[in-house]
């Protein structure tokens, strides 16, 4: 299993940013993927995650209104399209599924600083 994110960087407050997760060793349209988050000195969290087929979608409030998951089940890659961005959105972002056990990308930094 492979998941390779890509997309961060420096941002302004209220700018934007889409994260893609390029996936690879697994049937990637038969699992739930999903992004996590971790902040310096926080603890990881869910962002949103996102069903087989894309029909549905479930987001933290954090990103609620202003986050969007999809997915490319051709091209085995999801995205996350990332709006309104504030400081407090400041973290590494990694790609997560779950296949008997927890598999994470190895993160793309995302920094909301003027």
């Amino acid at each position: 299993v492979r998941l390779v994110e890509s997309g961060g960087g420096l941002v302004q407050p209220g700018g934007s940013l889409r994260l893609s997760c390029a996936a690879s060793g697994f049937r990637f349209s038969n699992y739930v993927l999903s992004w996590d988050r971790q902040a310096p000195g926080k603890e990881r969290e869910l962002v949103a995650a996102i069903s087989r087929a894309g029909s549905s979608t479930t987001y933290a409030d954090s990103g609620k209104g202003r986050f969007t998951l999809s997915r490319d089940n051709a091209k085995n890659t999801v995205y996350l399209q990332m709006n309104s961005l504030k400081s407090e959105d400041t973290a590494v972002y990694y790609c997560y599924v779950y296949i008997v056990s927890n598999y994470w990308g190895q993160g793309t930094q995302v920094t909301v600083s003027s």
